[in-house]
C-alpha cells in the first residue's frame, strides 16, 4: 500500500502559512513561476543594513506542497541572507533529488515529495522568490 502524499502534517504546514500582509519597509520584491506545474509565489522583503531578512510577505499559488515549503522558509527566513537562503535552496534541491541528507529548516516533514519529482519546482519555488526578491533590493 502506498503512503499518502499529502500527510496530515503537510497539510498543517500548508495552512499555517501567514495571508500575504503589508511590510512597514518594501526593500525588494520577486514573482516566479514553475513552468511545469503553474505554481506562482510573489514574495516582498524587508532587509537590515547588512541585507538580512527583517520580514517577508508571501503571496503563494500553489499545491500543498509548495504552501508547505513557503510555511517552512517563513518560520526560518528572519536573519538569513542571499547567500543563506541560496545555500537552503541548494541543499534542498538536492535533498529533493536524493543526493544529500535532510536540508535542515524543517523539510523532512515534506519527505513524501522526494518520490514525486512533479512537485520538485513548487517545493523550491519559495526560495526562488525570495532570493530574486533580496537580489531586486541591488
Amino acid at each position: 500500500m502506498n503512503a499518502p502524499l499529502y500527510t496530515t502534517e503537510i497539510l498543517r504546514l500548508a495552512t499555517s502559512l501567514s495571508a500575504p500582509h503589508p511590510l512597514a519597509r518594501e526593500d525588494g520584491r520577486a514573482e516566479v513561476r514553475s513552468p511545469t506545474c503553474g505554481s506562482r509565489v510573489t514574495t516582498s522583503v524587508q532587509l537590515d543594513p547588512d541585507g538580512r531578512v527583517e520580514a517577508l510577505s508571501q503571496q503563494v499559488h500553489a499545491c500543498a506542497f509548495g504552501q508547505a515549503s513557503a510555511a517552512l522558509l517563513e518560520r526560518s527566513a528572519v536573519g538569513r541572507n542571499r547567500s543563506d537562503v541560496k545555500a537552503a535552496h541548494d541543499r534542498l534541491a538536492a535533498w529533493l533529488g536524493g543526493s544529500e541528507p535532510d536540508p535542515d529548516w524543517g523539510f523532512v516533514a515534506i519527505a513524501p515529495a522526494r518520490s514525486r519529482k512533479s512537485r520538485h519546482g513548487a517545493i523550491l519555488l519559495p526560495f526562488r522568490a525570495l532570493v530574486g526578491a533580496i537580489e531586486a533590493t541591488v
